[in-house]
């Protein structure tokens, strides 16, 4: 009886997490400016960490490469964090060079896939794509705020979704114990 009022209090949770989820992403839909503020933040304080991560890993692995990646996390990272605004304007422009950087790698390796005879059409379609999205990004940044947004909106939302869904089949399961 006790495992059963214990689940129950525990399936709630995923319900509410639920809730708050899809009304976070939602949020981050209709809020673009924000989110991209936010999402500096997060990026900003993440380089942090992962910089002292390295920075402390030098020492053990005696790395001078460690120490100086390690660094410039930090680094960039305190940028980041120091100047929001300007982060939050300058993602959409790193996430076009990201996407024209994997463009190109996707372009080149569908090259050699189609040299050793595997599969490639698609991988090929991807590099191109990704390519001209970013070159849509470069010339319109607000294309940029708006895929960045809507993706991370789409995936908090699909994320309240998940945990609604495992509230109500974790009610089903408690319902039949």
């Amino acid at each position: 009886m006790v495992a059963k009022i214990v689940a129950e209090r525990n399936s709630f949770w995923h319900l509410i997490a639920g809730v708050l989820m899809a009304a976070l992403g939602i949020y981050v839909w209709f809020h673009p400016d924000e989110t991209l503020v936010a999402l500096a933040l997060y990026l900003g304080v993440v380089f942090i960490a992962v910089g002292v991560g390295y920075f402390i890993a030098s020492f053990s692995y005696e790395s001078g490469w460690y120490m100086f990646v390690g660094l410039l996390d930090i680094f960039v990272g305190v940028i980041f964090v120091g100047n929001l605004g300007v982060t939050a304007l300058t993602l959409p422009i790193i996430f076009a060079v990201w996407c024209l950087a994997v463009g190109v790698i996707q372009l080149v390796s569908s090259f050699q896939y189609r040299k050793m005879g595997a599969p490639w059409t698609w991988l090929i379609t991807s590099g191109i794509l990704g390519i001209i999205f970013a070159f849509l990004i470069l010339a319109y940044p607000s294309l940029g705020t708006i895929a960045i947004t809507a993706l991370m909106g789409t995936y908090i939302i699909l994320y309240g979704v998940f945990e609604i869904t495992e509230y109500l089949y974790s009610r089903k399961v408690i319902i039949q114990a």
